[in-house]
């Protein structure tokens, strides 16, 4: 029988340079036990940064993570961002409960369309306050902004004290593109995080989005992102 350490494919050299970049995500509604235990042994194994689940599922992350240099990691108000500020900094207190060390909330980006910065701005400050000084990213949802939106967005996520800014949940279509990296990495400047998520399935795709600025690349595929 394989032992643990030696369960899964070696990494790759590259792979290895991009693996502690790598939220390795499982946001599936179906997603199993055994789904979840199988993720944090990937990262233990590969080195991730973080291992980011549903709400359900993040204290037995944390349990698999202890130990680890891999964060747990959840979602605030997820996939849509449409809920209460109150709500979603609810969440964020129970997150921190079940062991989160990593939060994605995504935006409230119907207020960001009207042009609302306080509700954008109050809302993201709700939950960083909420987190207790655990890391907080902001997901966006670019396909659904304009650039000039998007730049809003990345200075309002700066201003509440948020750490990151994310491209997208993956659920709603669109997904990360070099150019929106580039964009948001101008707009945040060089000491604030920007993360790529949606649609990065290849190193090559992750290598592209780490140079265009990136310093977090959002994705189920981290395995074949370590051994491709």
């Amino acid at each position: 029988m394989r032992s643990e350490s030696n369960a899964f494919p070696d990494a790759t050299p590259g792979g290895r340079l991009i693996a502690p970049f790598i939220d390795h995500t499982l946001l599936k509604p179906d997603a199993a036990e055994k789904d979840v235990v199988r993720v944090c042994r990937e990262a233990r194994h590969y080195g991730f940064a973080a291992v980011c689940v549903n709400p359900f599922r993040l204290r037995l992350a944390a349990s698999e993570l202890k130990g680890s240099p891999a964060a747990p990691c959840t979602v605030v108000g997820f996939p849509l961002g449409a809920g209460l500020a109150l709500t979603k900094a609810r969440e964020a207190e129970a997150a921190v409960g079940q062991g989160a060390m990593e939060l994605d909330m995504v935006m409230c980006i119907g207020a960001l369309k009207d042009g609302d910065r306080a509700h954008v701005a109050g809302d993201i400050r709700a939950v960083v306050s909420a987190a207790s000084g655990r890391l907080v990213k902001v997901i966006l949802e670019t396909h659904f902004l304009t650039d000039d939106e998007k730049r809003t967005a990345c200075l309002l996520a700066v201003e509440a004290g948020a750490h990151f800014v994310k491209t997208s949940t993956g659920f709603l279509g669109g997904g990360a593109t070099v150019a929106d990296i580039r964009l948001m990495r101008r707009a945040v400047g060089p000491q604030f995080g920007v993360k790529a998520s949606g649609g990065v399935r290849t190193a090559a795709e992750a290598r592209a989005m780490l140079e265009a600025g990136a310093n977090r690349i959002g994705t189920s595929a981290g395995v074949a992102l370590a051994t491709g």
